[in-house]
């Protein structure tokens, strides 16, 4: 009985520390905003939103003068939105309004992180550009970088959108468990994040950026997602790290972003 009840003991310790190096291996939250796009001479507006279940969302919207297009900005797993300034820069330069907004748990938003959070926050951040900014669907564009492609492709397979970009995303969180500590069961995860189920739901355009040099999310996972999604789609490979490839090629990530929202 000793033993038995020791071998239990020791499994439920084992989930534990798996449930704790997931959710850590997740969420990267980050409470201090570092700078605003005022310190790079950009007007915005700070926006505050309410999910569903009470939890208070703290966002940027940042407009452009003649707007092409509304692009709602889905972030990575790490900082907040105060980290996404230099691509902020290139997205609204290329005439979109931009939308930007921390999930809870990050910056100035409060609660916890959850898979099922994020979705109910990027939910939110949409209802507000429908209902406060009345700005019609067909115009809206998610875009998800990372972790924030998950959460773009749930809300773009739920509303049919205008479009959806994705860059450097995964095709779902047992995938990477299986990449990063591929020693645990990927069963035990809690998670699922499963864009690869999702995005043959979404009828809306699709443009996927992902890098072979990617030192986080495997290439192939970038042409899963591809390869599952229906027409209209396109695949575009950067070259660069995984946070960075959008600056080193950012010719190629600017003009592909520009014609994606000319069609």
């Amino acid at each position: 009985m000793k033993i038995v009840l020791s071998i239990a003991v020791a499994l439920i310790i084992l989930f534990l520390l798996v449930r704790f190096l997931e959710y850590k291996s997740l969420y990267f939250p980050l409470s201090t905003i570092e700078a605003t796009p005022k310190d790079i001479e950009i007007d915005y507006e700070d926006v505050t939103v309410t999910t569903t279940d009470g939890i208070r969302i703290s966002g940027w919207f940042i407009p452009a003068k003649n707007p092409r297009a509304t692009l709602l900005f889905c972030h990575g797993n790490g900082g907040n939105i105060s980290h996404r300034l230099e691509k902020i820069s290139m997205l609204n330069f290329l005439g979109l309004n931009v939308f930007i907004f921390d999930y809870r748990g990050y910056g100035k938003s409060n609660g916890s992180p959850s898979e099922k959070g994020l979705y109910l926050d990027a939910e939110a951040a949409y209802q507000y550009l429908l209902h406060e900014k009345g700005i019609s669907p067909e115009i809206i564009i998610a875009y998800g970088e990372s972790l924030g492609g998950a959460v773009a492709v749930d809300l773009a397979s739920r509303h049919e959108l205008g479009g959806i970009i994705i860059e450097e995303g995964f095709t779902s969180a047992k995938d990477m468990g299986k990449t990063l500590l591929p020693f645990i069961p990927s069963s035990i995860y809690k998670s699922e994040f499963d864009s690869l189920k999702k995005i043959k739901n979404i009828k809306s355009p699709k443009l996927i950026f992902h890098s072979p040099d990617d030192e986080i999310v495997p290439l192939e996972f970038g042409k899963k997602l591809f390869d599952e999604a229906a027409e209209p789609k396109e695949f575009v490979q950067l070259q660069g790290g995984h946070n960075n490839a959008f600056l080193i090629s950012e010719e190629l990530f600017m003009g592909k972003i520009d014609s994606f929202v000319d069609k």
